[in-house]
């Protein structure tokens, strides 16, 4: 397992609703494909959200890697982009599945997302070795965040933030409510206002199946619509929650009536919601950022349960990077004994070749064997060892010293007599040649 990684992104944290919008790719998948498209990319993973735009790549070099990704968000204003190098990239990603980078601290469809964008990178050849025990880590430690302590108490999404929101202008016990949208945060945002009470439902979607199938789905007198009915459902209702991934606005000023209060929050990347809107004077318009005052409440509540998280964090980081270090070094043991069996499938062929044509005695054709399997396996270690004395490089020389252990668990000599323990001159042993070659 070699390579390192590096990743780009922008959140809501970083960039506003516009700079997501430029950032968004038309699919995960897709913009897996593109980044591993580049011949210097070995691995790639991309999780796009309505609060993030996020791109991790593998490769050898972290320059190249930078590289990349730049292009990936050439569309992006610099200032929005945040890049980060091996170790912080693996850490955020733990902390996205943990929502710990959620707006809503804590929250729970974002570890879905993650799982998503996991088979999307996976069905577009994304997912090798590394991406692989990175991402399955960050799912692994996001679960064990939502079942050992408390950070998805509460508000746990967005949805149910909007619905906390428009209770401050509007009595939800007994009124209606529209839903435009009906994917998982429609779906979120739907149950989030059942459960304050509201009487009547309406889930307005481009696709009217999906609309029934969410409208029988709740508890409560709902019906479903085609997004095109609209400018005659939209006035009736008390509050408007949009979240469809329109890459145009969807709810339009003629959509709804200037004459009774309504409450519309735009839940939606980019913006469902037309500008415009806002300036009716009796509509009151939410965004993502006017969700600040929720999640800041929220996140002061879950404090100790951030705490926790963090700790886990930083534990499982160090497993991951234990497992990458074993990985490598299993991937370098393999090769070792691979280069061993060689050396001994071709003595061994020699030896039985010299003992079947009477050369020799058993015994000499057996030392002359081994001898030749031990000249070749120590030869390139010797090399490097005589080059590090000759630069004073005792730090190499002790590192062997461990590794090998010439005296088998005896007092293994001191380390300038380094040079004394290589009698063998390794310009008078062909590695990998025998009289065959």
């Amino acid at each position: 397992m070699s390579g390192v990684i590096t990743a780009a992104r922008v959140t809501h944290d970083s960039g506003s609703v516009d700079d997501l919008a430029a950032a968004s790719p038309d699919s995960q998948r897709a913009a897996v494909k593109a980044l591993c498209s580049v011949p210097e990319i070995e691995e790639a993973y991309v999780v796009s959200t309505c609060n993030r735009v996020e791109a991790y790549v593998v490769s050898s070099d972290a320059t190249l890697g930078r590289a990349t990704l730049e292009e990936f968000f050439a569309t992006t204003d610099d200032d929005a982009l945040v890049v980060t190098g091996h170790d912080e990239s693996l850490r955020h990603l733990l902390r996205v599945a943990t929502g710990l980078e959620s707006v809503v601290l804590g929250e729970d469809q974002i570890i879905g997302q993650v799982r998503t964008a996991y088979e999307d990178a996976r069905s577009g050849g994304g997912i090798g070795p590394m991406l692989e025990a990175a991402v399955t880590k960050s799912i692994h430690v996001g679960e064990r965040a939502r079942t050992e302590t408390a950070i998805n108490e509460g508000v746990v999404s967005l949805g149910s933030a909007a619905t906390r929101l428009v209770a401050d202008d509007v009595t939800l016990e007994g009124a209606t409510g529209l839903i435009v949208g009906a994917g998982e945060m429609g779906q979120l945002a739907a149950r989030s206002l059942v459960n304050a009470d509201v009487s009547e439902l309406l889930v307005a979607n481009r696709t009217v199946d999906r609309a029934v199938h969410l409208a029988d789905e709740l508890a409560v007198d709902a019906d479903a619509v085609p997004l095109g009915a609209l400018a005659t459902v939209a006035d009736d209702a008390d509050v408007v929650i949009a979240a469809t991934g329109s890459d145009e606005p969807v709810v339009e000023p003629h959509h709804l009536a200037d004459e009774s209060e309504q409450v519309v929050v735009d839940l939606g990347q980019p913006r469902d919601v037309a500008p415009a809107v806002g300036g009716l004077e009796s509509v009151t318009v939410y965004d993502l950022d006017d969700l600040e005052s929720i999640t800041d409440e929220t996140r002061e509540q879950r404090a100790d349960a951030a705490s926790e998280v963090e700790a886990m964090i930083d534990r499982e980081f160090e497993l991951l990077c234990d497992q990458y270090k074993r990985a490598r070094a299993d991937e370098v043991i393999a090769a070792m004994y691979e280069s061993a069996d060689r050396i001994k499938e071709r003595e061994l062929e020699r030896a039985i070749a010299e003992l079947e044509k009477g050369n020799g005695s058993q015994r000499e054709v057996l030392e002359a064997m081994a001898d030749s399997m031990v000249n070749q396996l120590l030869a390139p270690p010797t090399k490097s060892l005589r080059e590090a004395a000759a630069e004073d490089d005792w730090s190499t020389i002790n590192t062997a010293l461990q590794l090998f252990d010439p005296d088998f668990g005896g007092e293994p000599p001191r380390s300038p007599s380094i040079a004394a323990m290589a009698e063998l001159d390794p310009a008078d042993v062909q590695v990998g040649v025998t009289d065959d070659d």
